[in-house]
């Protein structure tokens, strides 16, 4: 069983619609999964509900903000 969880990564609902084919949803994971092997490889996606206004002047928490020295 793993012990680290996997990340989970935000993309648009539009390509969650695209994938529709190849991804299930998980309800214990509250995302959505590749069908049969997504339960144990495969990334786990979830739709990215954020509005772009409601982040404007926000720094990016997922980007790194460390400079190439």
């Amino acid at each position: 069983m793993r012990t680290v969880k996997r990340p989970r990564r935000y993309v648009s609902p539009r390509w969650i619609a695209v994938g529709r084919p190849v991804l299930r949803y998980s309800q214990a994971r509250d995302a959505y999964v590749l069908r049969l092997v997504g339960r144990k490889w495969g990334p786990v996606l979830r739709p990215d509900r954020r509005r772009a206004r409601a982040l404007e002047g926000v720094p990016e928490r997922r980007k790194s903000q460390a400079r190439a020295a």
